[in-house]
């Protein structure tokens, strides 16, 4: 008969939980801290800042940084084009990721090692940014929304891992639906989905985080101001804080209350807030069990 024990901590055990405790607390302080310093930042005026002596509250508070920030209506634009793309490209690279992933974990399927070393060898090797930027052009995707989008439906990292995900499902889930009349695509709609919802949340959040901060495209292959996304805006802004010169930054000085740095620390919010409030939504799935309600084989 086993009996219960009550574990005693030691001094030792209680006082390494609290320097483990206090370490936690010193990273935790150190990753959020210059977060939450650039929020209040960006709601006390821009000429007050830059006296500095700002650490817990804004002292001056003012909402000139954001008006500023939006009343250039490209901001506007940029936002429902970036809202766009990340979800019309994150949607289209879970689908296509679980579709192709699923078909190479048949060890049946006809070259299927073919197509794997293909994958892998275009993972590690690229052509290069001029015959991509080639490829773009024939295919009439430059200055077009599609280019958002189409040339990142396939992720072969998302592919390699989603093979290896649908691998470790028994095949005895599907081999018991097919005996009850069951298809390939009622099999991966059915079965396959439902229990591989912890992977097509990974690929959707970091999908979507990209989406959501590239610029890339916006800088080199799109020249209509109207498809520009909120990432390709960021960057100009910390450009022409860059190059902004002490007397254009005097003569703004003396017309308003913002400045170069202040308008940019409110974009910076106003580009990461959504992205932080999404991510809480998803974060369960990262700690669910890779094959929840698998049967063992």
């Amino acid at each position: 008969m086993n009996e219960r024990k009550t574990i005693k901590r030691s001094a030792r055990d209680i006082a390494f939980d609290c320097a483990v405790a206090a370490v936690m607390i010193v990273v935790v302080i150190a990753c959020l801290y210059p977060f939450y310093l650039a929020v209040i930042m960006s709601f006390n005026e821009g000429l007050d800042a830059q006296r500095g002596g700002i650490y817990l509250w804004p002292r001056m508070f003012t909402l000139d940084n954001y008006k500023k920030l939006f009343s250039d209506g490209a901001w506007g634009t940029a936002f429902l084009v970036t809202i766009a793309r990340t979800v019309t490209g994150t949607a289209l690279t879970v689908f296509f990721t679980m579709i192709v992933g699923y078909g190479l974990s048949h060890r049946e399927l006809v070259f299927r090692k073919t197509y794997y070393g293909i994958f892998i060898f275009a993972m590690y090797f690229s052509g290069g940014v001029i015959p991509y930027y080639i490829l773009l052009r024939s295919l009439h995707l430059l200055n077009t929304f599609l280019v958002y989008v189409i040339p990142g439906c396939l992720s072969l990292f998302y592919i390699i891992v989603a093979t290896s995900f649908f691998q470790d499902i028994p095949r005895e889930l599907g081999e018991s639906a097919q005996l009850d009349g069951a298809g390939e695509f009622r099999i991966f709609r059915s079965i396959i989905l439902p229990i591989s919802k912890p992977l097509m949340a990974t690929i959707a959040i970091f999908t979507s985080v990209a989406h959501w901060n590239s610029w890339y495209e916006s800088a080199f292959f799109i020249s209509n101001k109207a498809l520009r996304t909120v990432g390709y805006l960021m960057i100009s802004i910390i450009n022409s804080t860059r190059s902004s010169g002490s007397a254009a930054d005097a003569a703004m000085q003396a017309t308003r209350t913002t400045t170069t740095l202040s308008i940019q620390l409110a974009a910076m919010v106003v580009a990461v807030a959504p992205i932080l409030c999404v991510y809480p939504y998803f974060q369960k799935y990262f700690v669910t069990g890779m094959t929840v309600g698998a049967v063992k084989s």
